[in-house]
């Protein structure tokens, strides 16, 4: 299928972990100036062992802004996933940074964070293009999506050759309904290694949850932002991506 011919096959291995900064420049936003730095975490991110940076640069600026993404870049070789909504207006802003990867996401002003995963399938003949032109320019696409095999085809006839699953759904559920959450990433996480395609998850992890999630073998990444930034104000960034990184290892 189409993800096949751009991905190959996986392999089980180290889960990476992703660490998603918006939050750090979040707290600089609520007064300006430039403390705290979103790029002091991502050196911090790198020294300690993370995968990778995410960032989402949203149509408000709520938290990163433009100028962060080439300061990122510079400061450290981690990776840069750029998480971005499906307008002309990030497309070219990502092809101008060509960051690593590009996961694009369902953005609406009034939501505090991203709720839910992308319509893949009902928005294909607009995702289409933005997918083809990112690449075409070596940004390796990625679309966030709900664990749903109908999202899953969709990303398939798109010839995205990495999903991100959702796990909010499952990180608020409870007792039997969490299991019945967790089985579907699990099965949408094998629909998608099956067809080439890698996936990944994030959403809601937390120490308390992370490992049944980190334990499918088909996910080769998980990104996590908000859990983090808030432990890091009690114990420190270094020691809470440390402790997460630990809790994934175990899983595994």
């Amino acid at each position: 299928m189409a993800g096949a011919a751009a991905n190959a096959a996986l392999t089980p291995g180290r889960l990476r972990l992703g660490v998603n900064i918006d939050h750090v420049a979040t707290i600089r936003n609520a007064r300006g100036g430039d403390h705290p730095d979103p790029v002091r975490a991502a050196e911090i991110v790198a020294a300690v062992g993370g995968d990778g940076i995410t960032a989402h640069l949203r149509e408000d600026r709520r938290h990163i802004r433009d100028e962060d993404l080439a300061r990122i870049q510079a400061a450290t070789d981690l990776p840069l996933n750029l998480e971005m909504a499906a307008t002309e207006e990030m497309l070219e802003i990502a092809l101008r940074h060509r960051p690593h990867a590009a996961c694009i996401v369902p953005e609406r002003r009034e939501e505090r964070t991203t709720e839910g995963g992308l319509d893949a399938a009902g928005q294909h003949n607009r995702l289409a293009p933005i997918v083809a032109r990112l690449s075409d320019a070596g940004i390796r696409v990625s679309l966030f999506i709900a664990p749903e095999a109908r999202q899953i085809e969709a990303a398939i006839r798109l010839g995205a050759p990495v999903v991100e699953l959702h796990t909010g759904e499952y990180a608020h559920a409870t007792g039997e309904t969490r299991a019945i959450e967790l089985k579907r990433i699990a099965d949408m996480a094998a629909l998608a290694a099956r067809n080439g395609i890698e996936p990944h998850a994030g959403h809601g992890l937390t120490y308390e949850n992370v490992q049944p999630v980190a334990a499918i073998p088909q996910l080769a990444e998980l990104n996590i932002g908000h859990y983090l930034i808030g432990e890091a104000i009690f114990v420190g960034l270094e020691n809470a991506v440390r402790r997460m990184r630990d809790l994934m290892d175990e899983a595994r």
